[in-house]
């Protein structure tokens, strides 16, 4: 398990690193293996659904405000708390 931790590691170390060559090239990679191992509907709407997770973590989760903000327009305050 050690090595494991150590080859990721050294594996995101080494892609922070090099240029925007290897990082698209690493992409276009993993599309690949989506597109060969599920077909193109499903890759869409796995990137669909990665872009939107994305959106949501970046808009939503980056701070404990807007998360409360976020519950609050869900649930009304003085309801379920």
């Amino acid at each position: 398990m050690r090595d494991k931790k150590n080859i990721f590691s050294a594996l995101i170390d080494n892609l922070s690193e090099s240029g925007a060559g290897k990082k698209g090239a690493l992409i276009a990679f993993v599309i690949a293996l989506l597109l060969v191992i599920f077909g193109l509907l499903k890759t869409i709407f796995i990137l669909i659904i990665t872009v939107l997770g994305y959106y949501i973590g970046v808009r939503y989760f980056s701070s404990e405000r807007s998360i409360k903000e976020l519950f609050d327009r869900i649930f009304p305050p003085g309801r379920y708390r």
